[in-house]
């Protein structure tokens, strides 16, 4: 078997088979005709609307795209458009390709503006679009002038976030839904959506980069991770992505490859409301939490114990790391007692990542040795992502890929981080913070972004609304035979035009 690795590079108890997710005469048929099927952890949570967390299955599976993808080495690289230029610090110009839309449409430069401005009128607003105010508009029918409110040195990266697929007109609802069952460029058309559970995508004759060396694409929604890696086991998935680390020592080695990842799983401590509103209870759990004792645990040593928001295989941060000062006074144990007058720690965390749930386990020991007490929540991750940002919790054990929506780290900070952070789970409102994520935001250089970067971290750990446990490896299952898998760091390509059986 042959893959191919596209992403950020120096940056998964046997049980019994899985019968049934690839059934014959299902949607999801049994691989005949030369058919890759696919075994993908989160359900969807917005029928694959790009503006939600689905975002991401469109692009690994290669059906929709943007201006702009991103190469090897997170560089933008041309995709919808073939060319562009910088005018001013606000402007730019996007020369667009000759190609079609899955529905048979042209892509034209009005198509383009009509998405983007979708996108920028969604609510929420995609996490892509939380730190900048975009404008497009139409010179001629192959040409796309951008503006944005304030300079936007990394704007070509931005574009090549699924968040901002370049959809066809038919795919956005008067009520603000939108579909990509038949409206996307890519190679694979998405023809059926059967609810969360599974989807047909047939190859597109029409696309602009060639036929795709397979015919199609069954997918299964599988929330369990032992039932992934059983379905690639038992034959019945060719693909089977994230899987979990108690299992992976189980699969053929033949099947097992593990990718640098720059995921990092974090605890989340709520700063909006509730007991973590307290910045001595914070520094309390920080110091409480100890995610080196997850490694081996719970990882299987499919992991490194986090130095902070941004870890191996983001190479550049630890060099340009910054020391983090003047964090609170944590609570003693008697304080912490008394502080939370005998409430309860609501602690949430996920089981599409099968590591979770146990790691929340390790944790609530530590924090009730450190005189909380705490409770668990534990349910799939479409269940309570309302939740989550509703803020009815104290604490998550959260999986976040720091690089995913852009490839530039600003904006997983500003969403995640910035008062006005659509993704801002911790609920967090610091004036320090705002200012260096912006800082950050401006600077056009390379080198001084990525230190301006890291003293945003730094500004954000010392608030102790986030703090960082591990630094995973993913690991993906290939079925032998399969050839031109993408083994991405950023977790935003899977397949693509070579991906066949062999």
């Amino acid at each position: 078997m042959r893959t191919t690795s596209r992403g950020l590079m120096a940056a998964l108890a046997l049980a019994p088979v899985l019968t049934g997710c690839f059934a014959p005469g299902d949607t999801a048929g049994a691989g005949s005709d030369g058919r890759l099927r696919i075994a993908m952890a989160v359900p969807p949570v917005q029928a694959l609307s790009p503006y939600s967390n689905d975002a991401t299955v469109l692009s690994k599976l290669s059906v929709a795209e943007g201006l702009t993808a991103l190469d090897k080495n997170g560089t933008a690289k041309p995709a919808l458009a073939k060319s562009w230029k910088q005018d001013d610090d606000s402007t730019w110009t996007f020369e667009l390709r000759k190609a079609e839309f899955q529905d048979g449409t042209e892509v034209t430069a009005q198509s383009v503006v009509d998405a983007l401005d979708h996108a920028g009128a969604a609510k929420p607003k995609p996490r892509v679009l939380s730190d900048v105010t975009l404008t497009a508009k139409a010179d001629d029918a192959d040409t796309v002038t951008l503006t944005t409110k304030s300079p936007d040195p990394v704007l070509p990266l931005r574009l090549a976030s699924p968040a901002l697929a370049i959809l066809s007109a038919k795919a956005y609802g008067k009520d603000g839904a939108v579909s990509p069952v038949g409206t996307g460029t890519g190679p694979f058309e998405i023809t059926r959506l059967n609810g969360k559970t599974k989807a047909t995508l047939d190859r597109f004759d029409g696309y602009w980069g060639g036929k795709a060396k397979s015919p199609g694409i069954d997918v299964s929604w599988i929330a369990d991770g032992t039932a992934r890696a059983n379905a690639l086991r038992g034959g019945e998935a060719d693909i089977a992505e994230w899987i979990p680390t108690a299992q992976a020592k189980l699969l053929d080695k033949d099947t097992r490859h593990e990718v640098p990842s720059v995921r990092t799983d974090s605890l989340i401590l709520n700063t909006g409301s509730g007991l973590f509103t307290d910045a001595g209870l914070r520094a309390a759990a920080r110091e409480a939490v100890d995610g080196s004792a997850l490694v081996g645990s719970v990882f299987g040593g499919y992991a490194d114990a986090a130095q902070g928001l941004f870890g191996p295989a983001v190479p550049w941060a630890a060099g340009k790391r910054v020391e983090v000062t003047g964090r609170a006074r944590a609570a003693t144990t008697a304080q912490v007692k008394t502080g939370t007058k005998g409430g309860t720690l609501r602690l949430a965390t996920y089981t599409n990542r099968a590591e979770l749930p146990e790691a929340a386990t390790v944790l609530q020991q530590q924090l009730e040795r450190a005189g909380f007490t705490v409770k668990q929540d534990v349910r799939e991750y479409t269940q309570m992502e309302a939740d989550l940002l509703a803020g009815k919790y104290d604490a998550l054990v959260f999986s976040r890929v720091t690089l995913l929506d852009t490839g530039d780290a600003v904006d997983y900070l500003a969403s995640d981080f910035t008062s006005e952070g659509v993704y801002n789970i911790a609920g967090l409102k610091d004036a320090a913070v705002d200012k260096a994520i912006r800082a950050a935001s401006a600077e056009r250089d390379t080198e001084r972004r990525r230190e301006k970067i890291m003293r945003a971290e730094a500004a954000i750990l010392r608030t102790d609304a986030v703090v960082p446990l591990v630094h995973e490896q993913a690991v993906q299952g290939i079925a032998t035979g399969v050839e031109g898998v993408i083994l991405d760091p950023r977790e935003r390509s899977l397949v693509d035009v070579d991906t066949h059986l062999g």
